[in-house]
């Protein structure tokens, strides 16, 4: 039961912060402190280095970060697909 208080507690102060640490962004995205280590190596996520040595994150860059890529949903392929099909025949003269 303790745990679950601390668990909840941690949580509770990651919400309430902006600027993250690589233990906070661990936390806040499920990755790996090694993976993170990677993708800062790589300038592949946002980071900041104030000092040369300890790395920080920004919290809505990293929210940014997590949502780039989004796959469509099926009806939202289905959706687009009409509306090209659709548009493509009236764009080569065909149905008016």
């Amino acid at each position: 039961m303790e745990d679950k208080i601390n668990q909840i507690l941690v949580y509770s102060l990651l919400a309430a912060k902006n600027v993250l640490t690589i233990e906070d962004v661990t936390l806040l995205t499920g990755l790996s402190k090694s993976y993170l280590y990677k993708l800062t190596c790589t300038k592949q996520i946002p980071y900041y280095r104030p000092n040369g040595k300890q790395i920080y994150f920004d919290r809505a860059e990293i929210e940014s970060w997590m949502k780039q890529n989004r796959v469509a949903t099926e009806s939202e392929i289905e959706q687009k697909a009409a509306t090209y099909i659709s548009t493509g025949i009236m764009q080569k003269g065909g149905l008016k």
